[in-house]
């Protein structure tokens, strides 16, 4: 089946490019079948481009499923027209009042900040923990998942010397786990940050199935919840991590070539994609999951974790519990 996303979305013209099926909206309210429900909170600054990143892995799934763009209210954009927010996005209040089978929180350029510096960090505080029992499943991406990390469990982030930026090779750390099914025991992904999160600030029940030996932890999975936690840039596009580093240089920040990106280290050569194959099988996964095990009546999702915050956790990784 394809993804249903909004009738004139840009991106539906890049998926049809790629071989990816899209159904409109008018077409699909012609099928009876219920789509699983995806929301996606962008918070990217260039949000035409992540959407049509995370709209080209959840559409690759053999089930229908229809993608709901999110974005935060109390911000204001600058880098996407106000035409484009208004036709195709929902802001959280206008949302929250649904439910979701899946919901997708995207990182942002604002990693170096404090969380509660963070000028809509009150609302996204309000958002993950709406996610507990609004989303069957939460898949939290970069600074979205050291977010969601701090926020639930109060495992912190720590600044790198320099920016993790290129491909780096991963390991399969639980080759049972359904969303690592076909993976391959080592594989590279697309890193691009400033920031890390350590193992040995976790807490129980945060298991980790991907590390790199060069840049730590990748992808944690919490069974409460239904939580992933990747902390890397999987879902990136060829050049992204180019059109970072041009941006960089030319703004003077201190950054290095991205590692084992441009063929010989000559930033005037195209860059391989050699991430892309596991990126699909991630999201693939994650998609198959979130459809055998959400409740096909909508209105259960989250009825079990009602009042189950678990900020105790939380507060015993800051060290405010007696």
């Amino acid at each position: 089946m394809p993804i249903r996303i909004p009738d004139g979305l840009p991106a539906r013209d890049v998926l049809v490019r790629e071989g990816i099926q899209v159904m409109d909206e008018s077409l699909a309210v012609r099928q009876d079948i219920r789509p699983l429900q995806i929301g996606l909170l962008n918070l990217m600054p260039n949000k035409t481009v992540t959407e049509s990143q995370i709209a080209r892995l959840v559409g690759s799934s053999p089930l229908q499923v229809e993608l709901t763009l999110v974005r935060i209210g109390s911000h204001q954009a600058r880098n996407t027209p106000e035409a484009h927010l208004i036709n195709f996005y929902h802001t959280w209040e206008e949302v929250k009042d649904r439910k979701f089978d899946g919901f997708i929180i995207t990182g942002a350029p604002i990693e170096t900040l404090p969380f509660e510096e963070v000028t809509y960090w009150p609302e996204m505080e309000r958002i993950l923990d709406w996610t507990t029992t609004h989303a069957h499943s939460s898949f939290f991406v970069c600074w979205g998942a050291m977010a969601a990390a701090w926020h639930f469990h109060g495992v912190p982030k720590h600044p790198l010397e320099t920016k993790a930026s290129g491909i780096y090779r991963h390991r399969n750390l639980a080759p049972a786990s359904p969303y690592l099914s076909g993976f391959s025991d080592d594989f590279q992904v697309s890193v691009s940050r400033w920031t890390e999160v350590r193992r040995e600030d976790l807490v129980p029940g945060l298991d980790v199935l991907m590390e790199s030996n060069e840049t730590g932890l990748c992808l944690l999975h919490e069974a409460f919840a239904n939580r992933l936690y990747i902390f890397n840039h999987i879902e990136y596009d060829s050049n992204s991590l180019a059109d970072e580093y041009f941006r960089d240089v030319e703004a003077g920040r201190p950054v290095r070539i991205p590692a084992n990106y441009f063929p010989n280290d000559d930033p005037e050569q195209r860059p391989l994609n050699r991430w892309r194959s596991h990126a699909f099988l991630l999201f693939g996964n994650w998609i198959n999951q979130v459809y055998q095990t959400t409740p096909f009546n909508m209105a259960e999702i989250g009825d079990d974790r009602e009042g189950s915050k678990r900020p105790e956790m939380a507060a015993v990784a800051k060290g405010e519990a007696s």
